[in-house]
């Protein structure tokens, strides 16, 4: 924990990171589905499509015909400009993530959490513009990347769970990893309920208006009220190429080669169940807008909360769990969770059904937690910055993949299984389990078990 006191004006207690994440999460979460929601309705707009579940109209689930094909075309549509305005993002914070994040391993984690606060606001900022002055959707691609060369969400998500390895020992970190977590969650169902009442009453402005704001306060809490985590800090050019070498060395210096096989091998797991929960997020407001469950915003803004839910509900049962299984078994059931939640979801054709598939996803972020934690354990406590940059740069790849996986899947599935995606998800998150698995059995034979304390 860092001995320097805050700044002034501010209390001087134990260092809180979690405003920060709190707040760039509300901002996220308003953001996220609105966007999708104005590209619907805009480009049906442009279209002359009528049947908007978005907007109110009892002809969403009569469709048929021709307005059945444009119905289609308009979510080929609103894919695809999903798919392009974050390819713009993921591209630039690929690159970004990875260079700020070793930066912060010595010049401190504050500065990291500043520049990505800023960046969203900047691109909120955008965004008004184009409503605003009614420009053509393209101009968004401008606002991901400039928020994509300022570090993007992945930036504060990297400096925030390196934050909370600086200041946790090896015992307490896994929960104290799923505490910030949790507040992903808490932010996000705030920030949906929200999102969604608001467009419906008064349209999209307002609601990104608060966007920018919650974004400017995130950045002002980080550069005059939180304290410094990282203990010896030291002056560290920005732009060398020894940030990225720093985070190759993770995976690739001589050291024990079962760490680091355990190291690749748990990367691996957190990109497939990451690539899967934001492969699934991408998709499930157009699955909810569109027949037969025509949901309104205010619906869509209620099945984001229910889906955030489950970062608190994750929680609790991690915490529970804990008291009688090793972590790795809790990520196991967690997974289970989300395979079993995914199956449902892909056959939900009624409300109810669809928020079941939302109640039995109730573990499914137990997992993303203890893989954090076990990647954390596995590495130096001056190397947390360059491995959270590591994580967040899986995370930039994850939404990459799910992107353009799940925007093209979604489309090319209308006709056979409108559910398909989730099904796929379900599938691909076997492996993860197994891998997972095969990692503890591993570990638990007398053969391996000088590497335990490495995990």
């Amino acid at each position: 924990m860092a001995d320097s006191p805050g700044p002034a004006g501010c209390p001087r207690a134990a260092p809180a990171v979690e405003p920060v994440l709190f707040l760039g999460t509300v901002a996220l979460g308003l953001q996220a589905p609105l966007c999708t929601q104005f590209l619907w309705d805009r480009l049906g707009a442009e279209l002359g499509y009528n049947g908007s579940a978005a907007s109110g109209s009892a002809g969403c689930g009569n469709a048929s015909g021709a307005g059945d094909l444009r119905q289609q075309e308009l979510e080929t549509l609103a894919s695809h400009w999903n798919l392009y305005i974050n390819l713009a993002g993921f591209f630039v914070g690929l690159f970004s993530v990875t260079l700020f994040g070793p930066w912060s391993d010595s010049v401190g984690r504050r500065p990291a959490l500043i520049l990505p606060a800023v960046g969203m606001a900047l691109q909120a900022a955008i965004y008004l513009l184009v409503m605003y002055l009614r420009l053509h959707v393209g101009y968004f691609l401008l606002g991901r990347i400039l928020c994509g060369l300022m570090g993007d969400y992945n930036l504060i998500l990297a400096s925030c769970f390196a934050y909370v390895a600086d200041i946790s020992d090896q015992r307490s970190r896994t929960f104290r990893i799923a505490i910030l977590e949790a507040c992903l969650g808490v932010a996000g169902m705030l920030a949906s309920i929200i999102g969604g009442q608001w467009r419906k009453a008064q349209g999209y402005i307002n609601p990104f208006w608060l966007v920018f704001a919650v974004s400017l306060a995130a950045a002002l809490y980080a550069a005059l009220c939180l304290q410094e985590s990282v203990k010896e800090r030291k002056p560290a050019k920005l732009f060398t190429l020894s940030h990225y070498v720093s985070v190759y060395r993770l995976y690739a210096a001589p050291g024990y080669q079962r760490s680091r096989q355990k190291l690749a091998l748990y990367s691996l797991t957190f990109f497939l169940i990451v690539t899967i929960h934001f492969g699934a997020k991408d998709v499930f407001v157009l699955y909810e807008l569109s027949s037969p469950l025509c949901w309104g915003s205010d619906l869509i803004g209620y099945g984001s909360a229910a889906s955030y839910l489950t970062y608190l509900s994750s929680l609790a049962g991690l915490r529970a769990l804990q008291l009688c299984l090793e972590d790795a078994w809790v990520a196991e059931l967690g997974l289970l969770s989300n395979v079993s939640g995914l199956v449902v979801i892909s056959l939900a054709s009624t409300t109810p059904l669809m928020f079941t598939g939302y109640g039995i996803l109730f573990l499914s972020m137990a997992a993303t937690p203890v893989i954090r934690a076990k990647l954390s354990k596995l590495v130096d406590e001056k190397d947390q910055g360059a491995l959270f940059a590591s994580v967040a740069c899986v995370e930039g790849l994850c939404s990459l993949v799910a992107t353009g996986v799940f925007n093209a899947l979604y489309p090319a599935s209308l006709h056979f299984m409108k559910g398909f995606p989730f099904l796929f998800g379900a599938i691909i998150l076997l492996v993860p389990a197994a891998l997972i698995g095969w990692i503890e059995i591993l570990d638990t034979t007398p053969r391996y078990g000088h590497f335990t304390d490495a995990s």
